[in-house]
């Protein structure tokens, strides 16, 4: 598996991770038992990042996490904080920070905890000096390594990037959410701020195997979600409208190389993109997580893929999301 250096902090982390939302909740069930697999089997494949949150199933994914942890002890581990409260900058406090964080590190079973990122704050608190004079007294007291922030908008990534002590910054990016290369990835280059890409696969989208009567369970984001009835639609098939989603994917098939999946190619395409460290797709059992640990394995798309891909993109997706993050 190939690595790349994860911005600030400075370690070197396989080039595809895992995304624990998935075995966490909102993503229809996952049994214990898969879940537990499909960390194992994306570990047994070299994948060395795993990024989880404190939310995700309120703390079941990082006690899974924390469990693959035990066994095996030189992955990366990152979390995230900041969704378990009213989303007012009031509540990005110190005492609050301590006890997410605190929970956080009883679910991991660590002392102290590799990358920890503001999960997805309002824009004030990027803007507000305190919270990160706070997180770096978090660092010296030993409770984390580093901290990052994961954003939705591409303004926000910017301002996280400015800020010294960020060692990372989580985006949406992938073939229908192209916005982040135009300032955000050139930016975090330069500052030498780590790119960790989430919704790789626009909520499963890019996995090709999705139709117009593709059913959703209650519990999964994607029945519940898609006008941002919960948390920001842009988590949501990365905000792009179902049918017009549905119409790009076809338009992208006829791409992919014969051997390989769509997900392959979709996280190909990510990895093509300079400045990005890690992408994490999610895995809900363990044939997923080989599949998408195998896409590090694929050579760099040609230039023409990579052009056809843009034109789908200005053609059908970019009128629906590129303004909005």
């Amino acid at each position: 598996m190939e690595t790349r250096v994860l911005g600030r902090t400075s370690k070197n982390v396989s080039v595809v991770g895992f995304g624990a939302w998935q075995i966490g909740a909102s993503w229809g069930e996952v049994s214990e038992t898969d879940a537990l697999a499909a960390l194992h089997a994306a570990a047994d494949a070299g994948v060395t990042f795993f990024d989880t949150a404190d939310v995700y199933g309120d703390g079941r994914s990082e006690q899974l996490v924390g469990r693959l942890l035990k066994e095996r002890p030189g992955i990366t581990v990152a979390t995230k904080m900041g969704r378990r409260a009213d989303q007012v900058p009031e509540n990005y406090s110190p005492d609050n920070f301590r006890a997410w964080n605190d929970r956080s590190r009883e679910n991991l079973g660590v002392d102290t905890i590799d990358l920890v990122q503001l999960h997805c704050p309002p824009a004030r608190v990027i803007d507000t000096e305190a919270v990160f004079d706070d997180l770096d007294t978090m660092v010296e007291e030993g409770r984390m390594r580093a901290y990052g922030v994961s954003v939705e908008t591409c303004e926000e990534a910017l301002a996280a990037i400015a800020r010294p002590g960020v060692a990372t910054v989580q985006i949406i990016l992938n073939a229908f959410r192209h916005k982040p290369l135009e300032r955000v990835l050139p930016a975090a280059r330069e500052a030498g701020v780590g790119i960790i890409a989430r919704v790789p696969l626009a909520s499963g989208l890019l996995s090709g195997k999705f139709t117009a009567d593709t059913s959703f369970g209650e519990d999964d984001h994607r029945n519940f979600n898609r006008e941002g009835q919960a948390f920001d639609k842009g988590e949501t098939f990365s905000g792009v409208d179902y049918a017009t989603g549905l119409k790009a994917v076809e338009r992208v098939r006829p791409l992919v190389p014969e051997g390989v999946t769509m997900a392959q190619f979709a996280l190909r395409w990510i990895l093509d993109q300079e400045g990005v460290s890690v992408v994490i797709p999610g895995a809900r059992n363990a044939d997923q997580a080989h599949g998408n640990a195998a896409a590090a394995e694929l050579p760099p798309l040609d230039a023409a893929t990579h052009a056809r891909i843009r034109e789908i993109y200005d053609e059908l997706i970019r009128p629906q999301v590129h303004h909005l993050w």
